[in-house]
């Protein structure tokens, strides 16, 4: 997993054990090289030499999870995943018009995708399609209040034993409706990686689901530091875990991608035990 500093922004790339390659959400920057231009996509395609996505999920569509969409146009899309029925006026509502050619494309890509990819080496519910890793979908799409955080794609990615927590940018509100559901708490428990919701933002730490999560280390995708993170709370609610951290191992139990820039998990196999362990390393 790389979990790219896009600034204030969400974008992950995931590649699987059969080397199937996930992305989730399409933010673009660089808060190190204090830029806006820099492209995810465009370094998977130019130093990773990928040109096919074969699972893409968009957790809503806001500008800073579809930023960098216009470069899907280099790749190959299998399946788009993301949340269906929202209504256009409210996506497009606050958005400049400099944006609208982003919007346009997500538009077009949400109607030409098909909802349904079951049966076909893109199903999620078959394990085996991505070499063996889980991967678990939830939304609350009860909730129609104009704010599409609410309506984020949660994705729980599990392989052998290992499992990271990614919320989008859901809020207390529907957070606190998930928490309702028996098997959505089941998934979420005793996390190794959670993905702080909502950029790590006080509107959307919920105490009940962090507790639950009871993450190793929590990461924070976000452009700065500012009076309505949340930060120490994640930090006090995560176990901690050993990390390189310029090439020394340093105990961590929080991350953020505006101090530490982008995040690497590698998942490795003990030579003693030969259980899976995670490998996670900053620049």
């Amino acid at each position: 997993m790389r979990i790219w500093d896009v600034k204030h922004g969400n974008a992950i790339y995931i590649r699987t054990p059969n080397d199937k390659t996930i992305v989730i959400d399409l933010g673009r920057g660089d808060y190190s090289e204090n830029s806006d231009d820099r492209s995810p996509l465009e370094t998977l395609r130019d130093h990773y030499s990928i040109t096919t996505i074969d699972y893409l999920v968009i957790t809503h569509p806001h500008r800073d999870h579809i930023d960098d969409i216009l470069n899907l146009k280099s790749f190959a899309v299998k399946c788009f995943h993301r949340p269906r029925d929202l209504d256009q006026t409210a996506i497009l509502n606050n958005s400049s018009e400099r944006d609208r050619q982003k919007f346009e494309r997500y538009f077009y890509m949400d109607s030409i995708y098909n909802v349904s990819v079951t049966g076909t080496t893109q199903d999620i519910t078959v394990p085996a399609n991505y070499g063996g890793v889980s991967i678990k979908h939830f939304q609350t799409a009860q909730i129609n209040d104009g704010n599409l955080n609410n309506r984020s794609i949660i994705t729980i990615i599990e392989y052998e034993g290992l499992k990271v927590v990614i919320p989008g940018d859901n809020e207390v509100k529907s957070i606190s409706v998930l928490m309702e559901d028996a098997t959505f708490r089941n998934k979420i428990n005793d996390c190794d990686i959670l993905i702080a919701p909502h950029h790590g933002r006080e509107s959307a730490y919920h105490a009940e689901f962090v507790t639950l999560a009871n993450p190793r280390l929590s990461i924070i995708s976000d452009g700065s530091l500012c009076d309505t993170s949340a930060n120490p709370k994640y930090t006090s609610k995560s176990r901690g875990r050993l990390i390189l951290q310029k090439g020394k191992p340093v105990e961590r139990y929080l991350l953020t991608t505006n101090c530490d820039g982008e995040i690497y998990i590698d998942f490795g196999r003990s030579d003693v035990s030969g259980k899976l362990f995670l490998n996670v390393k900053t620049k």
